[in-house]
């Protein structure tokens, strides 16, 4: 892509500077809100499947450096931005270009303190986008079962795979990770009093640790944006904004 197809976003109040399509799939909030519930420590290691352009990687090692950041992102455009946020934000970032139904055999013979993924959200049988590169991002091809199940072989006994979805799919995700791991539920509701739209799912592998369902997270205040501000909770703004941690296993023992 050439510069005047791309644009420079700033996440984590410019913490992170990630270089974004101008006209395909455009990270946003949701990426920044997996980074927070990702519960990883300095030396670990970290593999984002779809890293897309690697806002959500970037993100978690603004948050604890030290990381052992890999990712995989099938479009040849993607992958080259996300190593070239890694080297701008001074992030080692290891992104392979390739598919996760066929991973290169070095990434299968490794084992993850972490995995992290935000998998397309739409059905394969919706419309289509009009940009290619977005239509890739958002519309499942590769069913969310072998997201999951991909993630799960990837991960180390004990660790955790981090995932945020469209609330409507919590059924599939938690069949995905029955009787493999335990699994904690943080709904995301755009505000009080409404249904939530999206959903963190947060499973520790092989432990069977009691299904949790976590109060749900209020982006913003009030019933309706008044102005052109962005109106977000205190907590949301401390993690959109501060890149402050989302304790989903603290949270579970309140």
């Amino acid at each position: 892509m050439t510069e005047p197809e791309l644009t420079r976003d700033a996440f984590l109040d410019g913490r992170v500077l990630a270089w974004q399509p101008r006209h395909g799939y455009r990270a946003a909030t949701d990426p920044v809100f997996l980074a927070a519930s990702v519960p990883a420590q300095a030396g670990q290691n970290v593999l984002e499947l779809g890293c897309g352009v690697g806002v959500a990687s970037l993100c978690l090692a603004a948050r604890v450096p030290g990381l052992v950041l890999t990712g995989i992102e099938l479009q040849a455009d993607y992958a080259a931005l996300a190593r070239r946020n890694g080297a701008e934000n001074g992030v080692a970032f290891d992104v392979v270009e390739g598919d996760l139904q066929a991973l290169p055999p070095a990434l299968r013979a490794r084992r993850f303190d972490h995995v992290i993924a935000n998998p397309p959200y739409y059905a394969p049988q919706g419309p289509a986008a009009q940009n290619a590169g977005r239509d890739r991002a958002l519309r499942e091809d590769t069913p969310l079962a072998i997201w999951i199940d991909t993630a799960l072989r990837r991960t180390r006994d004990g660790g955790y795979i981090t995932l945020i979805h469209l609330a409507e799919r919590l059924p599939d995700l938690l069949a995905g990770f029955a009787g493999r791991a335990s699994c904690y539920v943080l709904p995301l509701a755009a505000r009080a009093h409404r249904p939530a739209r999206r959903v963190i799912v947060q499973a520790r592998k092989g432990a069977r640790a009691p299904f949790k369902l976590l109060p749900p997270l209020v982006i913003h205040q009030g019933e309706a944006h008044l102005g052109d501000g962005d109106f977000f909770t205190d907590t949301a703004r401390a993690l959109l904004r501060d890149g402050a941690a989302l304790d989903l296993r603290e949270m579970a023992q309140a």
